[in-house]
């Protein structure tokens, strides 16, 4: 079985939306079946049609988010003892060359990225350029836009 890799915040997310789709999005489109099914018909019932596919939804995540937190292996960058080194949670400061700018990003898994809120994958390519590397080094990631250059200016992790 493939482990799932998460941080502590990112597990968290995870179990909140499986507590939600069971206490309350499960029972609303329950009671949404119960009504249409008081329409009568339901051959042709658009109603009874759309929350049985919201029902078929709901549950294909319950069980998803099922199988990934009994995969999950939580990971806390503060108990790994590397200092100075980007692993998986850590937060990475960068000073993009190509765009005389600083970035900041989490390195998280899979689940967890959301370039929206700088979260990026240990697994894509920046990610996996940055896993290993200390404060001062430069990297060079080739990526679907071209190749960048980032230098490491600071790495740090968030309680």
């Amino acid at each position: 079985m493939k482990r799932v890799l998460l941080t502590a915040a990112g597990a968290d997310k995870l179990q909140d939306e499986l507590k939600r789709l069971k206490s309350v999005e499960r029972p609303r489109v329950i009671q949404a079946i119960a009504e249409a099914r008081s329409h009568g018909d339901l051959s042709e019932n658009a109603e009874y049609e759309a929350a049985r596919n919201q029902q078929g939804f709901i549950e294909g995540r319950i069980a998803e988010l099922e199988v990934y937190l009994a995969r999950a292996e939580v990971i806390d960058p503060t108990r790994l003892n590397v200092a100075d080194t980007v692993v998986f949670g850590t937060y990475v400061d960068l000073y993009d060359i190509h765009n005389d700018e600083r970035v900041t990003y989490q390195i998280v898994g899979d689940l967890e990225a959301d370039l929206d809120n700088a979260q990026i994958s240990f697994s894509s390519p920046i990610g996996r350029a940055l896993i290993g590397k200390r404060v001062g080094e430069e990297v060079e990631v080739s990526t679907p836009g071209g190749v960048r250059e980032y230098e490491i200016l600071e790495i740090h992790c968030k309680q």
